[in-house]
């Protein structure tokens, strides 16, 4: 689990929580009282969720779910396993031939590094198949902007509606004042027309706004493993020597990776990598 996002949701409630109940005579609980309003919830995060449902099509809520599961956990697919890998693949490419590696392919549980595998076998000149995982791939990138615009919207309509909100709060307002009423009664509805406005800076900087950074790095990374296995597959094709191979997919790893790769901290699923298994999804 991505511990860190945990422990950053519990301090964002925490600093909320502490801001909205001391004071100057120390903690009143009975303040965050005047943080709740239906109606302000109503028109805050009601009128963003409507909104996002007349936008975007329902598929593209049902997403969120493989989302929050991006963003809350660890991705288990390590780089340095592909290319060791990639590296034993070339090894059997050069021993065997391309077709040795049609069976490899059926032991390979990654469904993109299976795929890569298999066009290799076939009879397909170097260039035309870079030019085709380089259109896979725009289309990934593509898929993966289009999947963050329904968190990118919402954090520009929770401030929106929040406005709104206000608006409408002062609207009620100034047409119910009267001088019977008094400067409380003003106090009173004008923190009512605000609290809008907090409800919708909160959804956007505390939900939508994190989940839409959290998820461009998560879909960063799947990206950086595939385009490894491209890079790897092709210089399969292209006969490479498979050192040089592993050589130019380590430029892929980080500098705490390479030293794993190196030995000098022991790397996990290494073994498993030299055995020629793809690693799991």
């Amino acid at each position: 689990m991505e511990i860190t996002t945990i422990i950053a949701y519990v301090l964002i409630v925490f600093t909320m929580f502490f801001g909205m109940t001391f004071g100057g005579s120390g903690f009143d609980l009975g303040a965050i009282l005047n943080f709740w309003n239906p109606q302000s919830v109503f028109i805050t995060i009601g009128g963003t969720i409507f909104v996002l449902l007349a936008a975007f099509p329902f598929k593209a809520f049902a997403q969120i779910p493989k989302h929050l599961k991006m963003i809350l956990f660890k991705s288990k697919k390590d780089p340095l396993e592909y290319v060791e890998t990639l590296t034993e693949l070339s090894k059997e490419a050069r021993r065997k031939g391309l077709l040795a590696l049609e069976a490899k392919a059926a032991e390979i549980q990654d469904e993109f590094l299976k795929e890569s595998v298999l066009r290799i076998v076939d009879a397909i000149e170097p260039d035309k198949l870079r030019s085709w995982f380089d259109q896979k791939i725009d289309y990934i990138v593509a898929r993966n902007d289009a999947e963050r615009k329904v968190y990118d919207f919402g954090a520009a309509l929770g401030p929106a509606f929040g406005m709104i909100g206000t608006l409408i709060g002062l609207i009620n307002m100034l047409a119910n004042m009267s001088l019977d009423g008094g400067a409380s009664s003003l106090g009173s509805d004008m923190s009512v027309a605000l609290i809008t406005t907090l409800y919708g800076s909160l959804l956007a900087n505390t939900l939508f706004m994190p989940i839409s950074n959290k998820l461009e790095i998560a879909q960063e990374r799947e990206l950086l493993i595939k385009e490894l296995i491209i890079e790897g597959v092709v210089a399969i094709k292209e006969g490479e020597n498979p050192k040089y191979i592993r050589d130019k997919l380590m430029n892929f790893l980080t500098e705490e990776e390479i030293r794993k790769a190196n030995g000098d901290e022991p790397a996990k699923g290494k073994a498993k990598g030299k055995k020629g298994k793809a690693v799991e999804n």
